[in-house]
Formats: structure tokens, sequence, C-alpha cells
């Protein structure tokens, strides 16, 4: 799908939201607009918890920085269900967080899972990751600067 950027109309477009705000998401967000974030993670079972589909090819989402300023557009290149245990190295590094080994990856994400943050957005205390559990990998284009 080709997108042409002057035809997008980012105030109708569903929210994309990299991490809570904060540095976390303000650093994301600089990374999607300098083009060397590429790819996120997300957990199934925050999707499930909002009632949400994972995203799908093609679709195109505004990104909110964390004053909830709407400062991109990204389109969705492509979307696959794994594993925790099988995100490949290719993903880490295409996040666009400096990440040059899995475990590296890993250890960081882990520690936003099992956050009081995550752990409140999804209704539950106790969650934890595992080598099975879902996660949803995300590769999209950005279309739009629109700062």
């Amino acid at each position: 799908m080709t997108t042409d950027p002057a035809s997008v109309d980012a105030e109708a477009l569903p929210k994309a939201e990299f991490a809570f705000p904060g540095p976390i998401r303000d650093q994301l967000v600089t990374a999607i607009l300098d083009g060397s974030k590429t790819s996120t993670t997300g957990l199934l079972a925050d999707y499930q918890h909002c009632g949400d589909p994972p995203p799908e090819v093609g679709s195109l989402a505004a990104v909110v920085d964390s004053s909830d300023r709407r400062v991109a557009v990204i389109e969705v290149t492509d979307v696959r269900l794994t594993r925790l245990a099988d995100v490949d190295l290719r993903h880490a590094i295409d996040e666009g967080e400096g990440f040059t080994t899995l475990a590296d990856w890993r250890t960081v994400h882990e520690k936003y899972w099992h956050s009081p943050e995550m752990r409140r957005a999804l209704d539950d205390n106790t969650f934890t990751v595992s080598d099975e559990t879902t996660v949803v990998l995300q590769r999209f284009r950005l279309i739009t600067d629109l700062r």
C-alpha cells in the first residue's frame, strides 16, 4: 500500500502510544522521527485487556508524544504474533534503542512489562512474562512527520 502523506488526516487516526508518557516515550518517539525505530513489541495480553485486536498491515496511526500531541503518522508494514523466546535479533535492533543482543533487549523489555505501571494497566499486580508469552511484533514506516 502506498499512502499519499498529503491525503492523511492525522486527527482522524487512532493513536499509537509507545510506552507510558515520560522519558521512555520521548526517546522512542525521537527514534521514530529520526528513522532509527522501525519496529516495536507489544504484549498480546495488553491488546486483549484493552479489547483491541493487534494492528493490521496497511493500517495507519498517529504517534503521540508525552504531551499527547500527534507528532507523526506511521503505516504498519508487518505484524507477527510469536512467543517471547522466538523474538529475533533483527527485530530487537530495529526497535532503535541501541540493542546489540537479545539478552539486553529482553532485560529492558521485561523490566518494562513487570513495572508497576504495566501491571496497573493490565489490572494484574503479579503479571510476569516467560518464554511462552505471546508478543506482537510490529514493523512500521514513517509516513509523515507532523512537527
